[in-house]
């Protein structure tokens, strides 16, 4: 890691970049603290960064407070090394933007810090395309996580030998076949690949990169860049007879680090660092630029230009919000009088300052998710689960107009089971609910859990999850499947306990023909609102259930 950081200091805009995915923790830490000791200018944007950023364009407050237009610059004027936090979730369009900055050549790199948690949560391809290396600390313990880099001297005069370092002829044939093989189809791979093994030479003082330059060089590039493993030489006919050695006129020593590099050396370089799910379909999505691509942060809610307006508020304009005119005249108003005879102005003449920008605010609803949770166990279990069917085709039916989506969950034997995912497909639904299955223990903790995890997942994907739990509260089955009423209680009170900390709305319906404290002590344990309906049809739990909604989230 340390010998990429200090390559990507000596040729950053040949080298692009890097992507590095880690989630906070010491290894993050030391990474950023080792980067923050490399030279050059380094800025730090988010994944909403605008455009008036990065390219520059029209400063409003430096406007008002001048008179005049003032230009602002932007980060692509100057070249700087540019930290991009949770660059999983970099829409395509800023992606895209930050590629044009590096193709410009203007030296600008960047430090792509890829935060995501599933493997389809990874950085746009078109922008990890143009980053040379790809670190992942996933694995890397805190005790490893050291980083040693050149010191400051030392990388001084490696890069003001780097213009004069060669590489050996037939490098660029070697590094290209070599992608080729791993099914690396893009030219800039074997380009950064060979800057890279010119920068390394540098590091080392070599007037010309060696054979173990490039092999470094092709395992810092190659591995998170390959699609498939390359196929095994065929093994030499032994009844035919060995070809005549080829006649090379030309001096020995001048190509002999790339010919001394035998192809499966390199390969078996590269294979050894491969990532461990280089087939998986997940990571091939991501890798094709597929719709899993940017998962992971869930649909952008548009806060700042429609909606329903709400009081504008002072603020300075960054090229995302709008500024509220009337709100800002009605700011300056008062003060007209001292600002024109302080600067000796026209009555005409409106004189605004930055404190007086008001930018405008709009409010949005996001789409609900109403998430059933269905005790299916025991002998009631029949009974329970065509209520929840009926309840969960009627409000299907209610779902266009109040843009709801319907998931349930039933839990009975030791677990849970997503019987239907988030949906307003009322055909898809009948489907799914036509055979539910029933009987069993009563995993309570389980179906709260699963039911959890789906609301987690639904606010990841910009829902506002609700959660409605169908049960007599008498479990029986623990986290862990052992039987045993007093450990699946405890679990329950939990896992209820950690629903109510994560802020999740829910209404528990007890559904015992002899409503007991069991209930009660779940639905208190989880903050929910609490209904005693052991004789409801479908039609009086859709109805309860619509109202507790409405209540809550009013």
């Amino acid at each position: 890691m340390g010998r990429a950081l200090a390559a990507l200091a000596l040729d950053p805009g040949g080298l692009g970049g890097l992507v590095l995915r880690a989630r906070a923790g010491p290894a993050r830490a030391a990474f950023e603290a080792a980067l923050a000791r490399l030279p050059g200018q380094a800025r730090r944007i988010h994944p909403d960064t605008p455009d008036a950023v990065l390219f520059g364009g029209l400063d409003v407050a430096a406007s008002l407070a001048a008179g005049r237009g003032v230009q602002s610059a932007g980060l692509a004027g100057t070249p700087c090394r540019l930290l991009l936090p949770m660059a999983e979730r970099t829409r395509a369009g800023l992606a895209a933007r930050l590629g044009q900055m590096l193709d410009a050549g203007r030296g600008h790199s960047l430090i792509a810090l890829d935060e995501g948690a599933e493997p389809d949560e990874a950085v746009p391809p078109a922008l990890a395309e143009r980053l040379a290396f790809h670190i992942d600390l996933t694995a890397l313990r805190a005790r490893d996580a050291e980083i040693a880099l050149p010191a400051p001297a030392d990388l001084d005069a490696a890069r003001a030998a780097l213009h004069a370092t060669t590489l050996p002829e037939g490098a660029a044939a070697t590094l290209t076949t070599l992608a080729a093989r791993f099914g690396i189809d893009s030219l800039r791979a074997p380009l950064m690949a060979l800057r890279a093994a010119r920068a390394l030479a540098a590091l080392d003082g070599a007037a010309e990169a060696t054979a173990d330059h490039l092999r470094e060089a092709a395992e810092l590039v190659y591995p998170s860049r390959a699609t498939q493993m390359p196929e095994a030489d065929e093994p030499p006919n032994e009844d035919e007879p060995p070809p005549p050695p080829e006649e090379d006129s030309r001096d020995g020593g001048e190509d002999e680090a790339a010919q001394d590099l035998p192809d499966d050396i390199l390969v078996a370089a590269i294979a050894a660092r491969l990532p461990a799910g280089l087939l998986d379909p997940a990571r091939a999505a991501a890798m094709r630029g597929g719709p899993a691509a940017n998962g992971g942060a869930g649909d952008r809610q548009a806060g700042r230009h429609r909606g329903r307006p709400m009081p504008a508020r002072p603020g300075r304009p960054d090229g995302r919000a709008r500024i509220d005119p009337v709100a800002t005249l009605r700011a300056a108003a008062p003060w007209q009088t001292l600002r024109r005879a302080a600067a000796g102005a026209p009555v005409e003449r409106v004189i605004v300052r930055p404190a007086d920008i008001h930018l405008a605010r709009f409010e949005t609803r996001r789409d609900r998710l109403l998430i059933f949770a269905v005790d299916a166990s025991g002998s009631a279990a029949l009974a329970r689960l065509a209520e929840a069917k009926g309840a969960v085709e009627l409000l299907l039916a209610q779902a266009y107009a109040r843009r709801d989506q319907v998931a349930l969950v039933a839990f009975r034997g030791t677990g849970a089971e997503t019987l239907l995912p988030p949906t307003r497909a009322l055909v898809q639904a009948k489907r799914r609910l036509a055979a539910l299955p029933g009987g069993g223990g009563t995993p309570l903790a389980a179906g709260l859990l699963a039911a959890g995890e789906m609301a987690a997942q639904a606010r990841r994907q910009g829902l506002s999850p609700f959660l409605a739990c169908l049960t007599d509260g008498r479990g029986n089955i623990a986290l862990d499947g052992t039987p045993g009423r007093e450990a699946a209680l405890e679990d329950a009170h939990t896992v209820a306990a950690r629903l109510r900390a994560g802020g999740l709305p829910a209404l528990l319906i007890d559904t015992a023909a002899r409503p007991g404290p069991q209930g009660a002590g779940i639905a208190a344990a989880m903050g929910a609102r609490y209904l005693a309906l052991p004789r409801a049809d479908a039609t009086r739990l859709s109805a309860a259930i619509g109202a507790a909604r409405d209540d809550l989230a009013g």
